[in-house]
């Protein structure tokens, strides 16, 4: 039988949107934030040379460029103020949370509540920063390597670290602020935007693939057939969970008797979502980038190296890619999204307990074992997704950058999104019966006084 919770659920239409002025003004506030953040991509560094940009980024398209400049919302192919997206804060939050896992300090600092996150926010800050500015001179250096600047020296590499390290800044700070007031996570957001944004630039290229008989049309509708199969799989995937009986016995409160109830602990399959296809593709794109834009006059071995083995769709590539998404989903998982101790001293401390399982330590570990088991399951559907698509569009030589990550972050990001709204919209539905069930009880009270006289 289904509870209130459940029953009050099912009945919330979008029509109370309107109604929920609370939610209009956060969904207003974050639609606000994440429109700045697409003027911006369209605001250029000073000095770069726009025709020889565009000629260059139109021969790496295909490549790992192609890849960055998805992920960027096409502000790397513009030269944008935010050219280097919203990647070297994921970098930092990676080494910061592999550092928490591993180091004392951090690990103390974690424990410390409320204080020890904002330190730990404030370390990620300042790797934000030096990540940044490494990948902004670079980037600079590189340009100027490439012929694409037109007043080249110490004054455009300032101006343009100076310009892209404040661009990612301002790109953190928006998508802490969505995250604060707004509906969603912020990050992920931005990073969702950008690539909805890109999608059908990527998908008109495509087809004129197709038009001009590069691509036979049978691979056309067989990409295309592809690409729903793996939206309708992945959308399967992100709703599948396992479900962990939890008991709760009789309680005594006073005189009364309350009977034990029942519940079940949900675990996804995939419990660390789009986080760890973020964090792989990030650290992919940290060593290629750069590398990206100094092929036209350097004839430097390791860059050549680099560019020949982990562009897309190459061996090495494919295996580093599939190799950090495993590591991070069961990193992620029990570090951050489903910690097997916290839980079972929750359940604990709630006294509820795993039919046949001793409530502490015992329960601890048959969680751990159960999620470990549920991980093969998930950190292969991540691979898979993320890797099949590269494959195709090596072998077919396809230009245009669309694959599974893409698709993976636009389901999981926008199905997140929908939870929370709908979660916003049954918070709302609870405060109306609270107030309703207030101005009743008034109206009854008055109506006792009035009989009383």
């Amino acid at each position: 039988m289904a509870s209130a919770a459940e029953q009050m659920a099912s009945n919330i239409s979008w029509g109370m949107l309107g109604k929920a002025t609370e939610l209009r003004q956060r969904l207003l506030f974050t639609l606000g934030l994440l429109i700045v953040y697409r003027l911006g991509t369209y605001i250029p560094v000073p000095g770069i040379d726009g025709v020889a940009l565009r000629d260059f980024m139109e021969q790496a398209a295909s490549g790992i460029g192609g890849v960055f400049n998805l992920f960027t919302g096409g502000a790397l192919a513009r030269m944008g103020i935010f050219a280097l997206g919203i990647m070297p804060y994921i970098s930092a939050s990676i080494i910061v949370q592999l550092l928490g896992a591993t180091w004392g300090p951090l690990q103390q600092l974690k424990k410390e509540g409320e204080q020890g996150r904002r330190k730990i926010t404030q370390y990620t800050r300042y790797g934000t920063v030096f990540l940044a500015t490494v990948q902004a001179y670079g980037l600079a250096v590189s340009m100027e390597a490439g012929d694409l600047v037109t007043d080249p020296g110490w004054f455009f590499r300032i101006s343009t670290v100076i310009t892209l390290v404040g661009g990612t800044m301002f790109l953190m700070w928006l998508g802490e602020q969505i995250t604060a007031r707004g509906v969603g996570n912020g990050i992920s957001l931005i990073i969702y935007v950008g690539i909805v944004a890109e999608l059908p630039g990527a998908l008109g290229q495509f087809f004129e693939q197709g038009r001009v008989g590069a691509l036979s049309t049978g691979v056309v509708l067989g990409i295309i057939a592809m690409l729903i199969g793996t939206l309708i799989f992945v959308v399967f995937m992100e709703r599948s969970l396992r479900k962990i009986h939890i008991q709760y016995p009789r309680r005594q409160v006073g005189m009364k008797v309350y009977d034990g109830g029942s519940s079940h602990l949900p675990i996804k399959v995939n419990p660390a979502g789009v986080i760890p296809a973020i964090f792989a593709s990030s650290l992919l794109l940290l060593p290629t980038t750069l590398s990206t834009f100094s092929t036209g006059t350097t004839t430097n071995p390791v860059m050549s190296w680099i560019l020949a083995y982990f562009g897309p769709g190459q061996p090495l590539y494919l295996l580093f890619f599939a190799g950090m998404i495993i590591f991070f989903t069961y990193f992620y998982t029990m570090n951050v999204s489903f910690k097997p101790d916290d839980v079972a001293d929750n359940l604990k401390n709630q006294n509820g307990f795993v039919p046949g399982i001793k409530p502490g330590k015992k329960t601890e570990e048959y969680l751990t074992y159960v999620v470990n088991r549920i991980l093969v399951l998930g950190a292969s559907y991540l691979a898979l997704v993320c890797m099949i698509p590269e494959m195709i569009r090596g072998n077919l030589a396809i230009t245009a950058y669309f694959g599974g990550t893409s698709i993976l972050i636009i389901v999981s990001v926008g199905m997140d999104f929908i939870q929370q709204v709908q979660s916003h919209l049954l918070a709302h539905q609870y405060e109306g019966l609270i107030e309703k069930s207030q101005l009743r009880g008034k109206r009854r009270g008055k109506a006792k006084g009035t009989a009383r006289r």
